[in-house]
Order: C-alpha cells, then sequence, then structure tokens
C-alpha cells in the first residue's frame, strides 16, 4: 500500500499518529513505503541508506525476495492454525534450527521478549522440580536487556533506566553482576540459584561483548553447581556477530538459549532451544500460546535462514564488519568502537548520540542510539564495504554537526 492509495495525505497521515497512538518513540518524519535489500523508500521517493536493519531483523536485506515469496505462498495454504495441529512449515523449521545450531529441542514463541520469558519459566520449573521450591534465583547482567514482559524486564539489569520505572515492584528471584567479571557472578550465586543467563554481546547496553575467559568461565561454573546457563541471543543470532549463533565462536555451549529479530524474516517470530534433558521440564499445559509457530512465520524463517546458509552472510557480517569498525575511526570525537560482526557501537567522548542520529536521518541514513553517548549500527548482512564507506561518510558529516550544536 501506498500513501497515494489511501485517499489521505502524508500530513493527514501523521496527525493521526498523534491523534491515536500512545507510544512516545521519537518517529522519522517519513512514511516508510518500500524496502529493497540495503535501502528503504519514504512516501516521496527520497532513499535511506539502512545501517539500522528493523533493530537487527533485516538480516537478509529489506523485503527479501525469497522470503517474501515464501510468506506469499503459505498465505495460499494455511495462514493460522491452533497449536492442537501440525504444520510443514513448522515442522521443517523446527529441525532446520535444531540440527544447524546443535540442539536438541525447541519452543516456538512470538518475539524476542517471550523466548526469554519461555527460557526463565523453563529454568525455573526444572530447577523446582529437580531440587526444591526454592531452587528458582537466577542471575543476569548488569546492562543487560532481555525484553519488555514481566519476567524479562525483571530479568533486565537495568534498575535505573526508563524501561523499569514506574513499573516495580520487579518480580523476585533476580540478581545482577557485572558484566564479564566472573568472580562477581561467582558470588551473587546461592544455594538457591538455579541459572545464569547473559547476551554473548550486550546489544541495548551498548554493544559490550563478552570475553571469552568469560563465557568459557560461567560454563565451568555452572556444570560444577548444577546450574543452567542461558544465553540470550535475540539480537546476536543467525549470522549477526559472524557466526551463525554468537556462542559458537566462543566454544561454549548453552543449555538453552533464545532468539527473535534475524530469524523471522521480518516476521515475528521468535523461539528458544535447548538439550533434551531441560526440555523436559515443559510438562503438558505449563507453557503455551495461541499464536507461536503460526505456519506463515514459520515459512518466513525457514526461507530466512536458508538465504543466510546459502549466502554465508555470517561470513560476510565478520568480513564486513571488521572492515567497518576499522573506517568508523575516521569519526571525530571517538572514544571506543566496540562490535562483533555487523552488530558496532560507537562510543563518543560527548552526549552527541542521539543528535546523530537524528543528524543521519536527515542526510538519509538510518541509524539508532542506545545512550546518550552510543550509537548502534546493525545493517542487514547483505552490507558490503562500498556501503560502509557511504555510511561512514555521512556518519563524519552528521558528528561534526552535533558537535557544533
Amino acid at each position: 500500500m501506498k500513501v497515494s492509495d489511501t485517499g489521505y495525505t502524508r500530513e493527514e497521515l501523521l496527525e493521526m499518529a498523534d491523534t491515536y497512538l500512545t507510544e512516545k518513540t521519537r518517529r522519522w518524519e517519513f512514511i516508510e513505503e518500500q524496502g529493497d535489500g540495503m535501502y528503504v523508500y519514504a512516501e516521496n521517493g527520497d532513499r535511506y541508506l539502512d545501517f539500522f536493519g528493523g533493530i537487527a531483523v533485516n538480516s537478509t536485506g529489506n523485503c527479501n525476495k525469497k522470503v517474501a515469496e515464501a510468506i506469499a505462498t503459505q498465505c495460499k495454504q494455511v495462514i493460522h492454525a491452533s497449536n492442537y495441529a501440525y504444520t510443514l512449515p513448522m515442522l521443517l523449521l523446527a529441525k532446520k534450527v535444531c540440527d544447524t545450531i546443535g540442539m536438541e529441542k525447541i519452543v516456538f514463541q512470538n518475539s524476542g521478549t517471550e523466548a526469554n520469558e519461555a527460557m526463565i519459566k523453563l529454568a525455573r520449573k526444572y530447577g523446582t522440580d529437580n531440587y526444591g521450591p526454592d531452587r528458582y534465583h537466577i542471575v543476569t547482567a548488569k546492562n543487560s536487556f532481555h525484553g519488555r514482559t514481566y519476567g524479562a524486564l525483571s530479568a533486565t539489569g537495568q534498575p535505573d533506566n526508563a524501561c523499569q520505572i514506574g513499573f516495580k515492584p520487579m518480580l523476585p528471584g533476580f540478581t545482577y553482576a557485572e558484566y564479564n567479571n566472573l568472580e562477581d557472578f561467582k558470588s551473587k550465586c546461592t544455594k538457591d540459584t538455579i541459572a545464569i543467563m547473559v547476551e554473548p554481546v550486550q546489544g541495548e547496553g551498548g554493544v559490550y561483548p563478552a570475553t571469552k575467559e568469560f563465557l568459557q568461565g560461567l560454563r565451568k561454573f555452572c556444570d560444577e553447581n548444577d546450574m543452567l546457563l542461558l544465553f540470550d541471543e535475540v539480537q546476536t543470532g543467525w549470522g549477526r556477530t559472524g557466526d551463525i549463533m554468537a556462542y559458537m565462536e566462543y566454544g561454549v555451549k548453552p543449555d538453552a538459549v533464545s532468539m527473535a529479530k534475524a530469524i523471522g524474516g521480518g516476521m515475528p517470530i521468535g523461539a528458544m532451544c535447548t538439550t533434551e534433558k531441560f526440555a523436559s521440564a515443559f510438562t503438558p499445559g505449563a507453557h503455551g500460546s495461541t499464536y507461536a509457530a503460526n505456519p506463515v512465520c514459520c515459512a518466513a524463517a525457514l526461507a530466512e535462514i536458508e538465504e543466510i546458509m546459502d549466502n554465508n552472510l555470517a561470513a560476510n557480517a565478520k568480513e564486513v564488519g571488521a572492515y567497518f569498525m576499522e573506517q568508523l575511526k575516521a569519526l571525530p570525537c571517538v572514544k571506543e568502537i566496540r562490535g562483533k560482526g555487523l552488530l558496532v557501537g560507537v562510543e563518543f567522548r560527548e552526549p552527541i548520540a542521539f543528535e546523530v542520529k537524528h543528524q543521519a536521518v536527515e542526510n538519509r541514513l538510518l541509524i539508532t542510539a542506545v545512550r546518550d553517548n552510543i550509537i548502534r549500527l546493525a545493517p542487514p548482512l547483505i552490507a558490503n564495504k562500498e556501503q560502509c564507506d557511504e555510511a561512514v561518510k555521512i556518519l563524519i558529516k552528521c558528528v561534526s554537526a552535533a558537535l557544533v550544536k
């Protein structure tokens, strides 16, 4: 659908947003009408270079043709089936995901926060079933982000952030420890701790990768203390960091891993994968969802994964990401550049990140800011070096303008 098809002007449509939407997100001042690979197009035909990726979702490019075709084909067959029915996309996707990442069982969900909720619930049920009613405590990282539903929000280690302010009290049973500090994690665990839950790269927290020593140390500590190791790979999974899943680069296999974003090719789907032993805690009736494993979403996800694998996009993310981070050193006012693959954070010496973000959209580049001094770049994994050069050129202009303001 195009603006011209609606019978409304652009201005009237934007007035609808002010009238009817309750959210306070500062959106871009255009209506996105079309996506194509590394670009999105506004209602007036303006083209924007996409280094945002729909918040790390559109990994195979905006409106990937094979994903779109899979959606269209499935919509002519079965759009929704209850969770009492099997569908072909669900079965094929379950096998594809588990075989590809080396896990044994999968629980489909509708989003990343739901996948994390499922992981938290499963850990708690496993603990109380096997060790007694008090074994439900989970340690997560400070500066983490696990979602906005109550369990995932309670696991998020940002108690002074807007995501938690006004919604307290949080659910009991969570303690936060310093990221990349193995000894602090150990000190926060008690006899009632059943799991440690971390992101291999803290994305919303400012793009902080874990060290190998930290994740390997957590694995060893969990094994020694009959605890579960849970990885939140909602943002890092499926090629983003340069491997299919970020944990593969670290040589550490979790007991459960959550995923969403990139897996669906733009459709709303999440999942939690586990070992068979751990999965057995979800007995009949313990967990469920009306829309989970939606056949259209599963068909899209299957096509998305095949595109990622067939085009070796994880390797492209590693190569192009390393090049991109090197070129970003040319930006003014840079304190540090962090990241893995095509998940990149630029920290400035001044609190200019949100102004840089707004300057960028004015210059037809889409990025985001996650702190007042940190921008995050998560382009589709099809990005090439020339597009990285173009983004850097625009960012130099934007940072310079933000510093003057």
